[in-house]
């Protein structure tokens, strides 16, 4: 049996061949780790609109008051009535605060919804947070049921040493509701108030 000789293209071959591999296979990796990656930067940054989560609010507060306006939006594929039970509240920056939605399912058949969520201006997403929220779990409401969904929530301190945000005196919190398991076509921080009804 002969071995074929090995030449100094068919190394170069092989390197180029291990190259364009080791390539593919990392471009493969990163498409996986981008939308998780993407979510931790937006999280930790607040990148559009995302809002912060917190263990609790702090224990200072800061004389400076802002509003809070109300958004809620459904897919069309989830056949619930989904609203703000107030449409804003005038908060203390640094104040923990109370805010509730209601759902309701009008269908005869029991629905489990997720709902994705971001504060406009986009640039107040790093100074909102959140401590609790029905949105950090799957919400089912069985045919005709109606609940109060809470969420609590302060706008950070830090807000008043950034001199970018001194005009802006409304927060919006816009939540969008989809059935559970579905795609909802739009991150957190692509889920933008509805300028139609819903902030009236």
């Amino acid at each position: 049996m002969q071995r074929i000789p090995v030449t100094p293209d068919s190394a170069k071959n092989r390197k180029v061949a291990l190259l364009f591999a080791t390539l593919v296979v990392a471009m493969v990796g990163l498409a996986y780790a981008s939308v998780p990656l993407y979510r931790m930067f937006c999280q930790a940054t607040g990148f559009g609109g995302t809002t912060q989560r917190a263990e609790s609010a702090p224990e200072k507060t800061v004389d400076r008051r802002m509003t809070i306006r109300f958004d809620a939006n459904t897919a069309p594929s989830l056949p619930w009535i989904f609203e703000p039970v107030q449409r804003s509240l005038g908060v203390k920056v640094g104040e923990e605060n109370f805010a509730y939605y209601r759902a309701t399912n009008t269908s005869d058949h029991t629905i489990a919804g997720t709902a994705v969520f971001n504060v406009t201006p986009d640039t107040a997403g790093a100074y909102f947070n959140k401590i609790q929220c029905f949105c950090f779990t799957e919400q089912t409401l069985k045919p005709g049921q109606t609940i109060e969904l809470p969420v609590s929530f302060f706008v950070d301190p830090a807000i008043v040493d950034d001199h970018g945000m001194d005009n802006v005196a409304t927060i919006t919190l816009s939540y969008s509701f989809y059935p559970a398991g579905e795609p909802s076509n739009v991150s957190s921080t692509e889920s933008k108030p509805s300028t139609e009804t819903n902030l009236n």
